[in-house]
């Protein structure tokens, strides 16, 4: 028994990703993993290679990352990418790593091997403290699933088998904060708390509150408007940092083409946006459709008749700090109602939540949403690394 086990040990290889059949093998590993399960939806391909840093992306403009795979008898079983966020360093004063687009069979050994591979990298350049996973910051998808894995992920949301918590704890990573999705379906608008009608009415009188659709004339410089609003609205947010000015370029040109003007709604105060929502459709059906391929025909079928996508996902309600706890959220997002519902909308997630968001989520289940899914963010640092020593070669 235990030689097989020492024989097995040894046919596990970590490597550190360099060549362009490394990188595929590393793009394509999830094809294989998530093959038999129905709930998966595949990344958008050309947005991954960007999002891992094997194309260009402005986020590595300020960042460095090394991907890694797990093979064993010349099979790839596991994979896991190490991200050294410089922007989050200098923000919060911290040598901390992260990692991202972690993947892996349910075999311990595999996930320690990665782990051990990216302690390693960060150790080389004096970080002992790791969170993730962040795919591959806290702006992009993030958070690893562990509850509500009876449904498909909405778009721009992580999904993994449920034994990932498991892998992860059994290596010695520890919970540091949960993110929650909540389902808010036309049928529950009958049971949300009538105070916030109240609540509603009083700030949209007390600052008298104009709201207008993003402006089609003007559609690139009202979604860097949103960008804008996004990062100064979240700037005591824990763990947030905001987007670069390359970032919110970046960003605003995927965003063109998905968001449609007729839900989002922007908060002006005095003729200054002070507040703005966006609901973006849930893609993700279609994204399965085409198998994640945008191209050669796959962008058109992403888009086309859009009106027949009935569920969306509320992606952010975002107010400048002065005017935080004045009601302007509520009255953004009791603006999208009628909207929605003369979009033909069934349901749609408000996601993600932080835990420790106690205002936002109290307010959403006033609201009756229901809570459906439980996204959790990891840390191993110095405390947790006692009486565990990194492997070394």
């Amino acid at each position: 028994m235990f030689r097989n086990e020492a024989a097995r040990m040894s046919q596990l290889e970590i490597k550190p990703v360099q060549s362009r059949r490394e990188k595929k093998a590393f793009l394509e590993f999830p094809w294989k993993h998530y093959r038999n399960d129905p709930n998966w939806i595949p990344p958008l391909r050309t947005n991954q290679k960007e999002l891992v840093g094997f194309k260009p992306h402005p986020f590595y403009d300020t960042a460095d990352s090394q991907a890694f795979l797990a093979i064993r008898n010349d099979e790839t079983v596991g994979r896991v990418l190490a991200i050294v966020n410089h922007a989050h360093n200098e923000r919060y004063q911290e040598r901390r790593g992260f990692f991202g687009f972690f993947e892996s069979i349910d075999d311990q050994q595999v996930t320690n091997g990665l782990f051990d591979a990216v302690r390693r990298w960060l150790a080389d350049r004096n970080i002992e403290q790791l969170r993730g996973p962040t795919n591959p910051s806290l702006n992009y998808e993030c958070g690893l699933l562990i509850d509500g894995f009876d449904t498909p992920p909405t778009f721009m949301m992580t999904y993994n088998p449920p034994y990932y918590g498991r892998l992860l704890e059994s290596y010695g990573f520890q919970k540091t904060q949960d993110m929650y999705a909540y389902i808010a379906h036309r049928d529950m608008l009958p049971t949300a708390d009538p105070k916030l009608l109240f609540i509603i009415e009083e700030a949209t009188r007390r600052f008298d509150v104009k709201l207008r659709s993003l402006d089609k004339s003007r559609f690139d410089e009202d979604v860097k408007m949103f960008l804008d609003i996004y990062n100064k609205s979240l700037v005591g947010t824990w763990g947030f940092v905001p987007l670069s000015d390359a970032e919110v370029k970046h960003m605003s040109k995927a965003l063109r083409f998905l968001i449609v003007p007729e839900l989002t709604t922007v908060a002006e105060v005095e003729g200054r946006p002070v507040g703005a929502v966006f609901v973006l459709l849930d893609y993700n059906p279609r994204i399965k459709q085409i198998d994640g391929r945008l191209f050669p025909f796959g962008f058109l079928r992403l888009l086309w008749n859009r009106k027949k996508i009935p569920r969306a996902r509320v992606l952010s309600t975002n107010v400048i700090p002065e005017f935080h706890r004045w009601g302007l959220g509520l009255v953004l997002n009791a603006h999208m109602v009628p909207k929605g519902l003369a979009w033909g909308m069934e349901e749609a997630e408000l996601s993600w939540i932080l835990e420790s968001n106690h205002l936002s989520r109290k307010t959403v289940e006033r609201g009756g949403g229901k809570l459906t899914k439980t996204f959790r963010l990891y840390d191993y640092g110095p405390a947790e690394m006692q009486g565990k020593s990194i492997k070394t070669e």
